[in-house]
């Protein structure tokens, strides 16, 4: 009795000391300790992620790649393989496990080492969000101490959800749901047991257990899980052999971009930044823009195709570098391999190396793809650069082109029957390209490209370039003139100008591009045919001042603006989405909508942090005063700057400019310089090309239903014109001379029109209220009564149609040999 009464005194002596000695540890650490309730209101440090307004990923911002998951997003098993390897009794201790701790302490005095954690799920946490990963004694003291505070404070769920979206598992990724998609390239609820296991496995040692470090530790790790869920009885037998046969994948799996626009990115990523600071990159928010998939699919494509097409009708300015010469030995294809690896690529364009060349073929060793064969018809193209204006002979054989040992671009063109890519030879382009795609009832961009590739240049000519119209300005200065009591019929003389100015002691002489002359001309030809002259004498009955105060209602700049009758012939500059904003006021009906580009944000949980309120254009039962110039703020209603009726009338002339007039079997036929674009077959477009002086600038600026599209190209050195081509027999289509804007830039409006109203059917005219169409005489846009080849239908405001009829004996045709393709 003696020994026991002893024991139990000795007993409640050694829990008395262990009791002070903890509580005398709590009291020394006490101060040290962080304010666990922070884990209330936690920001997990989340990637920031851009998407369409589709919910393609565009980009992500910022070093750790982090996907927060709720618990209930999680599946079973995985929260179970947890559990299992980490933390056993974790449902059942109160922040620590003695069990744990005396089972770990036991295995160090068997074996010498520490061959077992004794870190609860809570311990990890804890360490995880408020201390190191240093191995001292007051560091374990201080993680037990944090896990205690943190059980009382939260729910064991809130815990593990925590725990599993913090928790580091290699490869810059953090949590579950961004392990998954780095290891696996999925979302966690579509893992099968096997990769959960992997998953579940890596918290012990993430860096070198995971299947791209070593597929071997990773198998055996993934297996230890897998045996620990059976133990458990998480699984069956039958499970548990299953998942143990599955084969791991051994490559890195990255955000996986959806769709290709980086332009549009950098905006998000600049907006974001200004509106919440560095910390932006860290949130996790998810951005959504206004661009659709589709839409900005086919402005890459057809901009980057385009500008390609240009800069090969110029000629190839020879190899990016000479590797070896025809005296030195060729490199060996590891030399090759590891040389192409530090090359950067351009979009559709690769870095390749030539092997060797055949008189019609050229053997090409292509960056990440391997080795292929050029054939001749993908190459014959490449006649010699020598200036913008001039090329040089037809290439007749792979010698005039190429020769091994040169490092080049090529650019895959399609594949043949048996899915191998087909290559063609190409070359970085010189020239650059912008373009824009917006709604015009409401001012979303649905697509941009900013330039040939961001990776090359990151400059963004869409939104940052602000370069000379040209011919593009014209709608807007004929606008001004319809609403001085101008009709599409009103007759221009269209002669040259020939005008002394004293300022500059020399004649002003503006000129038709190319310079013929139709003498009397109806207003709706000299827009759609792009007549300078006439854009001069319109721009006269309007007045200069009171013309460029009109161009203001469309949200262009007044200090951008010439303060001379050049701006009739397009001397102003701007960029390609002030030209979307002016041209949607047509489109629209008269409505000026402001451009915006972010459409929503959110919170990485789905809480909506930001909300775009766009204005919107209303037509039917919207608060709005007298005039053109109020704008209903509190309904974010557009305000209307210029007459529905006035809007119909300039897409009445830029229709004009796609489609022309007349009869061509009667010879009254005539084409305006946007003709191309008769390919599409639709009759619901119109546009305007516009090319500036010497070709430094050329433009096509169009609308189709619910779409506005802008297309720019030029010299990012503002004094170099896009020049002019010879016809190059070896190209199908080629088309040569001087380039500008119909040639230069239309040819993408029209690749993207082509996509973008797939699916979308042909819209009828609409006649808004007070315009009314009358029957006019072709040549003198007076009334007839005639129903031959000398009269057709024109639209007129109500009131403005003309009143008197055409004498019977004045005739004549004087449109009939007008060509229509003109550079302006």
């Amino acid at each position: 009795m003696k020994f026991i009464k002893r024991l139990l005194i000795f007993s409640l002596i050694c829990i008395a000391l262990g009791a002070s000695t903890i509580f005398g540890f709590y009291l020394y650490v006490k101060p040290e300790l962080p304010d666990v309730a922070t884990l209330r209101d936690v920001k997990l440090q989340t990637p920031m992620q851009v998407f369409s307004k589709d919910g393609k990923l565009i980009a992500q911002f910022g070093e750790k790649r982090r996907i927060p998951l709720r618990l209930d997003d999680m599946p079973k098993e995985l929260l179970e393989a947890i559990v299992a390897t980490e933390d056993s009794r974790f449902y059942d201790h109160f922040g620590f496990d003695p069990i744990g701790i005396t089972r770990a302490a036991f295995a160090v005095i068997a074996s010498g080492s520490a061959s077992q954690g004794a870190s609860t799920i809570t311990q990890q946490l804890a360490r995880n969000f408020f201390l190191s990963n240093e191995k001292k004694i007051m560091r374990k003291v201080k993680e037990i101490f944090i896990a205690i505070h943190i059980e009382q404070l939260l729910t064991k769920d809130e815990i593990l959800e925590l725990y599993l979206n913090k928790i580091y598992l290699g490869y810059r990724s953090y949590g579950v749901g961004a392990a998954a998609q780095s290891y696996f390239g999925k979302e966690v609820k579509n893992l099968t047991l096997g990769e959960i296991a992997l998953i579940a496995g890596l918290p012990k040692a993430p860096s070198t257990m995971n299947p791209i470090y070593s597929l071997e530790r990773a198998t055996n790790r993934r297996n230890v899980v897998l045996a620990r869920m059976l133990a458990e009885k998480y699984i069956t037998q039958a499970q548990y052999d299953t998942a143990r046969a599955e084969v791991l994948p051994t490559n890195y799996h990255g955000a996986e971009i959806e769709l290709n626009a980086p332009y549009v990115a950098e905006i998000a990523r600049a907006w974001m930044v200004e509106r919440y600071g560095e910390d932006a990159y860290t949130s996790g928010m998810n951005i959504y823009t206004t661009v659709d998939s589709k839409r900005q699919q086919a402005a890459n494509l057809a901009a980057i195709h385009n500008l390609i097409a240009y800069d090969e009708r110029h000629g190839y300015r020879g190899a990016e570098k000479e590797l070896w010469t025809s005296n030195q030995s060729a490199w060996r294809e590891e030399q090759i391999v590891e040389h192409l690896k530090k090359e950067p690529t351009y979009g559709e364009l690769s870095p390749a190396v030539v092997l060797s060349t055949e008189a019609k073929s050229a053997t090409v060793w292509v960056k990440n793809q391997g080795e292929f064969t050029i054939d001749w018809n993908n190459m014959n193209w490449a006649r010699r650069f020598i200036t913008d204006d001039r090329q040089g002979p037809v290439p007749s054989s792979t010698k005039d082109i190429l020769k091994a040992g040169e490092q080049v671009w090529v650019r895959r063109t399609s594949q043949d029957k048996a899915d191998t890519p087909i290559w063609q030879l190409s070359q970085v382009p010189n020239a650059n390209t912008a373009f824009v795609a917006m709604d015009p009832e409401n001012g979303a961009i649905e697509a941009l490209v900013g330039g040939f590739n961001f990776v090359h240049n990151k400059f963004n000519r869409a939104t940052q370039s602000v370069r000379q119209v040209g011919s593009s300005i014209k709608p807007f200065i004929y606008s001004a003139a319809l609403d001085k009591g101008l009709t599409l019929a009103t007759l221009i003389n269209d002669a040259p100008i020939n005008q002394w100015d004293e300022s500059q002691g020399t004649a002003w002489r503006p000129k038709n591009s190319p310079p013929t002359y139709t003498g009397p001309t109806r207003v709706r030809i000299g827009l759609a045919q792009s007549k300078n002259v006439m854009a001069v004498r319109v721009l006269r009955e309007v007045g200069l001042e009171d013309t460029r105060q009109y161009l203001t209602r469309f949200g262009f700049d007044l200090d951008q603006l010439p303060k001379s009758e050049t701006i009739a012939l397009g001397a102003g500059s701007l960029t390609p989405v002030k030209m979307a904003q002016g041209y949607s006021v047509f489109a629209n009906g008269g409505y000026y909508v402001e451009p915006y580009y972010i459409q929503k944000v959110e919170s990485p949980y789905g809480d909506i942090e930001f909300e775009a309120e766009p204005t919107i254009v209303c037509r039917q039962n919207c608060p709005k005063a007298d005039g053109f110039d109020t704008q209903g703020a509190e309904h974010h209603y557009a305000k209307q700057v210029i007459s529905e009726q006035t809007a119909f009338l300039v897409r009445e002339m830029m229709y004009s400019n796609i489609w022309g007039g007349g009869n061509w079997a009667e010879k009254t036929g005539w084409n305006g310089t946007g003709w191309r674009a008769q390919a599409l077959k639709r009759r619901d477009i119109g546009g305007k090309t516009g090319t500036t002086n010497d070709s430094k600038d050329a433009w096509y600026n169009g609308y189709a239903p619910g779409v506005v599209a802008i297309a720019w190209v030029g010299f990012d050195e503002h004094s170099r014109n896009l020049g002019k081509t010879i016809p190059n027999p070896n190209i199908e289509d080629d088309v040569a001379g001087a380039e500008a804007g119909a040639k230069t830039a239309q040819p993408a409006w029209i690749e993207f029109m082509g996509q973008a109203l797939e699916g979308v059917p042909e819209q009828e005219r609409a006649l808004p209220n007070n315009i009314v169409r009358v029957r006019i005489d072709r040549d003198t846009g007076l009334l007839t009564n005639k129903q031959d080849a000398t009269s057709m239908f024109e639209y007129f405001l109500k009131g403005t149609e003309p009143k008197e009829y055409i004498q019977e004996n004045v005739s004549g045709d004087i449109y009939s040999t007008t060509s229509g393709d003109e550079l302006f």
